[in-house]
Formats: structure tokens, sequence, C-alpha cells
């Protein structure tokens, strides 16, 4: 090979290189895997709690284990793609999206929602091996997240962030129907921990993308009605957070003082937002609490039970 054609082999070796990186970007675009990694913590601990209340043992359900993450990942994947493929209208006004495959047209159109279908088909079918029910809650969420939310209430009402919570507070209890498909207090808890975090969550990111949610056209809280009454929800949700952990008392008392201790920080970092001038620096530091809160809880609710689950 002479130097020519040694030097244009260099070339379109990377070309393909970066093809394959920048596809491979795409897909994690479309699946949300931001969304689908915290989902999957939370999907965990519930699998794991189940374990814990029902005195089963890691070891005996490595296989329903497996099938529950993999069936909630493909289950949240498929609607997340779905999601991308009816926003592509309002996508390329926000910054935040306007990269996305869906607009970009670096995936076409018909290839997406052929994988938005066949994605969510092949996750509730892996949950259905672990049981019936843990099938169907997810399914539940899916039709929260992609019909509820994405095709009803994300463009018409301001409820959106509310109907799109039931969806985020499913996955807990997904892994907990794995184990144990009757209904449980500790499960419905779970639940209920998942849908009010994720309020003052998504209405910070709200206030922090304010302007571009306004230029969509997408009724959130602060772009409708102002941040002064957006503060007020993620207070009050944030609120009703402070008993839910005494729910879990069986836990034990690291996990009662860890969960204490992050709720009323949560609840005084709030409060603060009504003293501070600049609001979109409070809800940034409001956001990050939040993804903090999310993973400090829940592996702290899986550590807290490591003996009883291993053993």
């Amino acid at each position: 090979m002479n130097k020519v054609e040694a030097t244009s082999s260099h070339v379109i070796g990377k070309t393909d290189s970066e093809d394959k990186s920048a596809l491979w970007a795409d897909i994690m675009a479309l699946i949300k895997v931001g969304i689908i990694n915290s989902n999957l913590i939370t999907a965990f601990a519930g699998f794991w709690l189940a374990l814990y209340f029902t005195g089963g043992i890691l070891s005996d359900y490595w296989g329903k284990l497996i099938l529950m993450v993999a069936g909630t990942a493909l289950l949240i994947a498929g609607g997340c793609i779905l999601n991308n493929y009816y926003d592509r209208d309002i996508d390329p006004i926000m910054k935040r999206t306007k990269n996305r495959p869906t607009v970009t047209g670096s995936i076409p159109l018909k290839v997406i929602l052929a994988m938005g279908i066949l994605t969510s088909l092949a996750g509730a079918v892996l949950l259905s091996f672990t049981t019936m029910e843990a099938a169907l809650i997810g399914a539940f969420g899916w039709f929260a997240y992609v019909v509820l939310y994405t095709m009803w209430t994300k463009r018409r009402y301001t409820i959106n962030t509310a109907v799109g919570s039931l969806s985020g507070a499913v996955p807990p209890v997904i892994g907990w129907a794995a184990v144990d498909p009757s209904p449980h207090a500790a499960a419905f808890i779970l639940f209920l921990i998942m849908f009010l975090w994720q309020t003052p969550h998504f209405l910070a990111l709200a206030i922090k993308k304010c302007k571009e949610y306004k230029a969509a056209g997408i009724p959130m809280l602060p772009a409708v009605h102002g941040f002064a009454i957006t503060r007020r929800q993620m207070v009050i949700y944030v609120a009703c957070l402070l008993p839910l952990p005494f729910y879990l008392f069986s836990l034990g008392k690291v996990f009662l003082i860890i969960a204490g201790l992050l709720n009323a920080g949560w609840l005084i970092l709030g409060i603060s937002g009504f003293f501070m001038k600049n609001s979109r620096k409070w809800a940034n530091l409001m956001f990050v609490y939040s993804l903090n809160y999310l993973m400090i809880l829940f592996v702290t609710m899986v550590l807290v039970t490591l003996p009883g689950v291993v053993n």
C-alpha cells in the first residue's frame, strides 16, 4: 500500500468510527439513558425490599432480577423513544432537545417508531416472565408516560408534571411485583416517595428552562403561573415527603435518621427559595439536591437491609 492509499484508508476508518459513535450517541439520546438509569435504581430497590420483607434470598432470585432489570429498561426505553417521536415538532425549539435524532433526521422516523414499539413490547414480554403483575404494572407506567403524559396533558395542562409522575413512580413497584405480586404497604410507600419526589425535581428543571418551555408552548407551571406559585408547589411536595420514611420503620434507625436528614435538608433548601433573589440559581440547587436525594435514599434502603437479603 502506498502512502496515499494508507492515508485514504486511515481517513475512511476514522469516518466509520465516528459514524458508529454518532449512531450510538443518537440511540442513547432516543432512549434517554439517564432516565433509564435512575429508574433502574428504584426498580432494583423495590425488588430488593420485596426480598427483605418476604424473607427471600437474593441467590434464589438472580434469574428474576435479570429479567426484571432488562424488561424494565426496555419498557422505559420504548416509552422514551415514542415520546421523542411524538415531540419531534416541538423539540427543535428547545436547546436541550434540538439535537435529538428525531430532529436532525440522522435516524429515519419510521425506524424510530418501529424501535419504540418493538422495544416496548420486548420489555413487557420480559417482565411477564417474572410475574404477570409486574408486566401489567409496567404497562400502566408505559401508558401513563406515552399516552396520559406525552399525548394528552404535556401540551395542554400545567398538571402534566403530576400526570408524568405516575409513570416515574412505577419502577419500584415493578421491582417489588417481580418478587411478590400481592399488595404490600411498603410497595405503596415506595410509589408515594417517587410520585412526590418528581414534582419538585421536574419543576426545578422547568424554572431553569422556563424560556424554552414558553417558546415551545408547553404549559409548565413556571411558564404559565410564574416562579412564586411554582416555589410554593415545590415546597408543599417536599413537605409531604417528611412522614413517609417512618412507614418503613422496620428498616431501622440508620435509615430513618438518613431519610429524615435528607427530607429536612430538602425542605430547608426549598424554603430558602422564598428569600433568594436568583430563582434560577435556587432551582439549580433544588435540581442537584433532588438527584442526590434519590440516590442516597434508595442506596441506603439497600445497604441497611443487606444482611437479611444476601444471607
